[in-house]
Formats: C-alpha cells, structure tokens, sequence
C-alpha cells in the first residue's frame, strides 16, 4: 500500500494519469474490502455470535471473511466481541498494535461499545472499546445477531471502498468516553422530548376535549393470561456419606464450640434430621478452632474430606464471613466450616477501606489449593492469612487501592447507579 500511496504523485501529471490512479484504486479497494480477515480473539459473550457466524448457517465466507487468523500480523480486522476489562485493556492494546496497517476495528456488541449494563458501580469494565483503540464500526445489540455482525462488515466494506491513494487509510485516535455516563444522559434527552411533545399536542388535546365532551376511548387493555404449568416433584437425591446430623454430632463431640445457625425454632437435632441429602453440612467456627477443626476433618478417617472446593468471604458491617468449602471425595459429604471474624474498627476511619480489617490462620499446609483461594480473598476482601508462604494480590495490580468485594470499596472512576 505505500508504494501505491505514490501513484497520484507519478501518473496524475501525465495525460489521461488520473484515469490509472482511479482503475488502481478500484481494484485495490475491491480486493481489499471483499478479502478482510479477522483475529481469532473473543473478548467475552459475543464472541458465541461471532463464531456461529463461520458455522455453514450463516456463512462468513460469503463476505469473504472466513480466514479467521490466529496470529495479528496475518489480520487487517480486529473484531472485538464482549465485555472488555481493565486487565484485558494491554492485551489489546498490544494485539492491536502487531496489526499491521491498513487495519480496522469492530465493536460488537452494548458491552463493548459503552460498558452494558456493567457500567454502573463497577471499576474493572473498560466503558467503550474506543477508549483503548480506534473503532470503525459499531454494531449495537446483546448479543448482535451474526445478521448484525453482517451489516457491520458490509458498512466497513463501503468504508474501505471509499479509500483511494489521494486520500488513503490512517490509523484513528481512540476516543475518551470512560466518565461519561450515557443512560442518565439518554433519559434525560428522552424526557425533554417528550415534554416538548406534551407541550405542542397540549392545544390539540383541549380542542379536542371541547369539541369531543362526551368521548370516551375505545381501548381496552387485554390481560395475557399466565398458562399454569404442572407442579414438578423435587426428587430427592441419594445420601451419600454421613447424615448432615452425625456430621455435627461427630464434629460437635471433639469440639465443643462449634454451633449451628438456623432460623428455625425446632432444636438442632430435628432441624439437622429433616435436611435434604444434598444440602452440605454449614457449622460455625471459633476463630482459635479454626485450623484445628479442619485438620480434624481431613485426616479423621470418619470424614476424609480430602478435597477443598473453595475459599470464600461475605462482608458483614462489623464482621466477615470466612467460609471454608470441603468435601469428601471418598466418602461424598460435604462441611462448610464458617468463621465469623470481627473488623478491627481501631483502625481510623478514613483508613479502613484500604487497610487488612480482619486476620486468621492459613490452611494451606493442609490444603495446597488453598494458597491460591485465600490470595483471592486476600485480595478482593483484604483478609490477612497468618502464616501464608506467598500473600499478594492474584488478580488485581499490586499497586491497586482498596478491595473490590468489601461494602465500603470506592473507585474514583466508578459511576453510581441512578436510585
């Protein structure tokens, strides 16, 4: 393309020249806008609708787009489907730079083109693809249909067409849309029109009431009746394993302080005896028994819960839930071990949100998987593990303030809901 870039320079002083430049610029425009070949790169959900679009159904490769590259350098599309996210904005960024030129972006879908409906109270969605690269086409929709994705490509094939060496193609600048909010802003641009239509019909509507005293409207509106489906059974799942009852009465006889919460005014017992056989077993763990507890219940050959499903936290207003998820691979049952850890409101206030609030022992020396599963509560709930071998932040930067899951997190960029 650069040496073509030249031809006007050459050919248009000559007679009859410009004529050249217009037959080249006619076929290059023509073999580049029906010859477009993608990256092969999803950003989230949209990208199902933009793979279904190659499937034999729709047929990509009627557009001439059916070469979906694996490598950016081999592409002159960037095709970019779904949610994007802070941490996946450098990737992109990147991808789009080893895009040789002329390149062109598309972005599919609301999520991509201004953030969806992640675009309120939420810090880690990029607000518009064209805050990170230039785009060339929008193509609205949740999800777009490959007919939409369709319409995009055939609009940036007219785009494309309309290139010619005197004027040729160069890269855009993105486009800084990240602060703006644009759903209050459509409502409010809808309301004022429909006061400015409320004021221009307002004299026809007394005109008409005065000539029409007595009218009365004909519509009636048409309740769609509900179709009532048949009740369905739950049918109730093959115990496995040891009842939820002996479970806590095994677990309460060793240690004493463990409690059972239950919103029922039956006593433990009977409330334990009528549980369904696959709903775990969720006990209530002093912080000092913690440890103690969950090396009781991976090594006691009764229990056996030799599988840690997940390490996870709720935040309360003056304490956090530790919820400790195992299971039994062997035998079948399940433990949720909870423990309740009170906030250390010592710390001063204007410090709390981004400070380590509460504390317990790690388990990962008994659990290997757990190392990872309390660096992430570590890192959105700013919970400390004592004694953890490698305690820094798995997902998010190391320099980022704050944890995202805890009630009092603020962001500078993020945009609250409207009430």
């Amino acid at each position: 393309m650069g040496i073509i870039n030249f031809a006007p320079k050459i050919l248009d002083p000559i007679p009859g020249g410009k004529y050249v430049v217009n037959a080249i610029d006619y076929v290059v425009n023509w073999a580049r806008a029906n010859s477009i070949w993608p990256l092969t790169y999803g950003t989230s959900c949209c990208a199902i609708e933009m793979m279904s679009s190659s499937m034999a159904r729709y047929d990509i490769a009627r557009f001439g787009s059916e070469v979906f590259r694996a490598s950016p350098r081999q592409a002159d599309l960037f095709i970019l489907a779904g949610t994007i996210t802070r941490r996946m904005a450098p990737a992109i960024q990147m991808l789009w730079e080893q895009i040789p030129g002329p390149k062109y972006a598309i972005a599919m879908g609301a999520c991509t083109i201004s953030g969806g409906p992640f675009i309120y109270d939420n810090y880690a969605v990029v607000r518009g693809a064209q805050n990170l690269i230039p785009v060339d086409v929008f193509v609205p929709g949740c999800p777009p249909r490959p007919e939409a994705l369709f319409h995009g490509l055939l609009t940036l094939r007219e785009k494309i067409l309309k290139e010619t060496c005197r004027n040729p193609w160069h890269e855009g600048q993105p486009k800084d849309v990240s602060t703006m909010d644009r759903y209050r802003e459509a409502a409010k641009t809808w309301a004022a029109l429909e006061e400015m239509k409320d004021e221009e019909m307002a004299e026809a509507r007394a005109k008409f009431k005065e000539e029409n005293p007595d009218y009365k409207s004909s519509f009636k509106p048409i309740r769609v009746k509900k179709e009532d489906f048949p009740e369905v059974e739950r049918k109730p799942f093959r115990r496995v394993g040891l009842t939820q009852l002996e479970l806590y009465q095994k677990l309460h006889d060793k240690f004493p302080g463990i409690t059972f919460h239950t919103h029922s005014e039956d006593p433990i017992e009977t409330v334990l005896a009528n549980a369904p056989a696959d709903r775990p077993l969720e006990v209530m763990v002093e912080p000092e028994d913690y440890v103690a507890v969950t090396e009781f219940v991976k090594n006691d050959p009764e229990f056996k819960m030799d599988f840690l499903i997940d390490v996870t936290a709720i935040d309360y207003d003056d304490h956090f839930d530790l919820v400790t998820q195992l299971r039994s691979l062997q035998i079948g049952h399940k433990i949720f071990l909870c423990v309740q850890l009170k906030k250390d409101f010592s710390i001063p206030e204007e410090k709390r949100a981004t400070s380590l609030l509460a504390s317990v022992p790690t388990v990962s020396h008994l659990y290997p998987a757990a190392e990872f599963k309390e660096r992430e509560v570590y890192d959105m709930f700013g919970i400390n593990f004592e004694g953890h071998p490698d305690q820094r932040r798995i997902f998010l930067d190391k320099d980022f303030v704050g944890f995202p899951l805890r009630k009092d997190f603020t962001h500078p960029e993020m945009i609250r809901r409207p009430v």
